[in-house]
């Protein structure tokens, strides 16, 4: 069986790889650790091909152990267990699909140096990291690769498949790569094995649909609503419909569009009158369905990011919600206690409670605290 190309052009040494530069350039941190054969566990976060398994692999050839590569998708506690025994790297790829039980399981293994632990993510490990896990593992953050970036593998490739790609060609086909390697260099390899010329019409042809870089599941539908969320909240409204004409064109689930613009609605907006909107927005998405629905979608998004920001509520109760999970239950003052029995009132439940009072109701500790800023 052919070996692919992006498998080919996989860089077997650091200084072949293109990219991240702030991460393995002269003196920075994953050169000098691989230089020094340094051993810790590290996370690999950043979009799609830009390098994590490359990474993974030079790391673990650096300071001379055997990688033990895993897919969280598919992997078990028994291929965690083997990769323990065997004492090297354990490479997950998506440890963002990792559940809370499979994390737990690793811990261990991570905190004792049984192994050391490479997760790779598209999303954001703060997120999908248990804290345990997290705090035992350095992170490192990895960016879209530049048009420079891609550079470097096109001769590459050029080389590899003994063609010449114009500079036209090439920025058009990096374009539609969206910095990710891998997908440039498939898509030049397919290109070339089709029609064995690499040009714009036969980088079209090869696609055969538009190439819109959207996995529901994955980096690229995060990446896009958040565009979308703060674009309306931007009150940029041309913006704010490019990313729903985004979404929709990508089969995107319009309930999950109308469903943010809900949320949004109480938190960016504040107004009844909004979140009648929005609601109206999903009702409407769930009864006409699509086709049709984008319509009230670019109707409801236009209204939204047009209408006075006010995110005070929401800030309020984020500042509320920080002190309770810092603090804990503060006991709340006796005038505000629920008294149903005699027993409690003896204790002076809801005593000297006041309808319509001044007074703050807060905890003792929390008097003067002021979360709602009017």
């Amino acid at each position: 069986m052919d070996v692919p190309l992006a498998e080919k052009l996989r860089p077997k040494k650091l200084d072949d790889f293109a990219g991240q530069e702030h991460l393995v350039g002269v003196e920075k941190p994953l050169r000098v650790a691989m230089e020094k054969k340094h051993v810790f566990s590290f996370i690999l976060w950043g979009p799609p091909g830009v390098g994590k398994t490359t990474l993974a692999r030079l790391y673990a050839k650096a300071i001379e152990r055997e990688v033990v590569e895993i897919s969280a998708v598919s992997a078990g506690k028994d291929d965690m267990r083997k990769a323990a025994e065997k004492g090297g790297v354990l490479f997950v790829d998506e440890i963002h699909r990792f559940n809370k039980a499979q994390q737990d399981f690793l811990l261990p293994f991570v905190e004792k140096g049984q192994l050391v632990l490479i997760g790779a993510t598209t999303e954001n490990p703060s997120f999908e990291v248990i804290s345990p896990l997290l705090s035992r593992c350095r992170v490192f953050v990895l960016k879209e690769l530049t048009i420079n970036d891609l550079d470097s593998i096109k001769q590459k490739i050029e080389k590899e498949l003994d063609i010449k790609i114009s500079k036209s060609d090439f920025e058009y086909t990096a374009n539609l790569a969206n910095g990710d390697a891998r997908q440039l260099i498939n898509l030049i390899e397919v290109t070339y094995q089709l029609y064995g010329k690499i040009n714009e019409e036969n980088i079209n042809q090869a696609m055969q649909s538009k190439h819109l870089r959207y996995d529901k599941l994955g980096e690229e539908h995060f990446n896009t609503i958040s565009a979308f969320i703060k674009s309306m909240r931007a009150s940029d409204v041309d913006a704010a419909l490019y990313y729903l004409a985004r979404m929709v064109e990508a089969g995107e689930d319009p309930l999950f569009i109308a469903r943010r613009m809900v949320v949004f609605a109480s938190e960016d907006v504040n107004s009844p009158t909004a979140l009648v909107v929005a609601n109206a927005v999903f009702r409407a998405c769930e009864t006409v369905g699509f086709p049709e629905c984008q319509e009230n979608l670019a109707a409801g998004a236009v209204y939204l990011a047009q209408a006075p920001k006010d995110r005070r509520s929401y800030d309020a109760y984020m500042a509320a919600l920080a002190d309770v999970k810092a603090l804990g239950n503060l006991p709340i003052p006796l005038e505000v206690r629920n008294a149903p029995t005699k027993l409690m009132k003896d204790l002076n439940y809801s005593k000297g409670y006041e309808m319509y009072s001044k007074k703050g109701f807060l905890p003792e500790k929390l008097k003067n605290k002021i979360y709602f800023k009017k």
